[in-house]
């Protein structure tokens, strides 16, 4: 049985703020980079099944979220019951098929009508509330998502890939005219078309390649205990060496 309220974990950080001299010297962007990085701990936690860790990030990032509202209150701009109260509206107003009289058919419907309610709470653009700060791989996802949902997308996978292909034969043309400035750009393009495409196939690219560098870290790793149970310096092994290793490693970490 849990031994503390909400409202007890409110009035403990509350305290910390009057009390404690390090959390009395916090400013909204001081804390800005601890709140990132919490963030990316929770879906560490996700990613790697571990509820136990779920739990324990969760309430790292319900702390932030707590500490902002308290130094937002102090400066007398919003209050922690604001973000509660603003938070509810949405959920009511964004779901109408629920809180309301709305139908929906399904999921598609329901993606399609919280976009159009976004832009009648006052935003001007279907791809504003995309935060710059995200990742850039799952930002491409999302402002893709975005425009997909105003009917702005390829209506079959083949499309999206022959996308891939032009932009695969534009990578090439720039790199043969060695400009380094169009190459980058033209990779951007190739990147961003896969994104594109990975949304036809129900792949979310940053899970995904997020998973790639995780299998590429654990089959390097491998090369470097098993060189240095040889007596081997990894600085010193050659490729050949290395890659033979990467194969063992292959059938240990897919």
């Amino acid at each position: 049985m849990a031994e503390y309220t909400f409202e007890q974990f409110v009035e403990i950080t509350k305290r910390l703020r009057r009390e404690c001299p390090w959390d009395r010297e916090q400013t909204h962007s001081s804390i800005r980079h601890s709140l990132i990085e919490e963030t990316y701990e929770v879906v560490e936690s996700i990613d790697n099944n571990r509820l136990d860790e779920l739990k324990k990030e969760l309430g790292d990032l319900l702390l932030h979220v707590v500490f902002h509202s308290n130094i937002a209150e102090e400066e007398q701009a919003f209050t922690l019951a604001d973000v509660i109260d603003g938070i509810s509206r949405k959920m009511i107003f964004r779901h109408p098929h629920v809180f309301g009289s709305a139908t929906v058919s399904g999921t598609s419907e329901v993606t399609e009508n919280w976009e159009k309610l976004k832009l009648r709470e006052g935003r001007t653009s279907v791809l504003d509330g995309v935060p710059k700060e995200l990742p850039a791989l799952l930002r491409a996802q999302r402002v893709q998502d975005k425009a997909s949902k105003v009917g702005f997308d390829w209506k079959k996978k083949e499309d999206a890939w022959e996308k891939v292909n032009e932009e695969t034969e534009e990578l090439h043309r720039a790199i043969d005219r060695g400009s380094a400035e169009e190459m980058e750009g033209e990779f951007g393009d190739l990147l961003f078309a896969l994104v594109n495409y990975s949304r036809f196939i129900d792949v979310n690219p940053e899970n995904a390649l997020r998973r790639t560098v995780e299998k590429f870290r654990n089959r390097f790793q491998y090369i470097e205990r098993t060189l240095a149970e040889q007596g081997k310096n990894i600085h010193t092994a050659g490729f050949e060496e290395m890659d033979d290793l990467w194969n063992q490693a292959k059938s240990k970490y897919s």
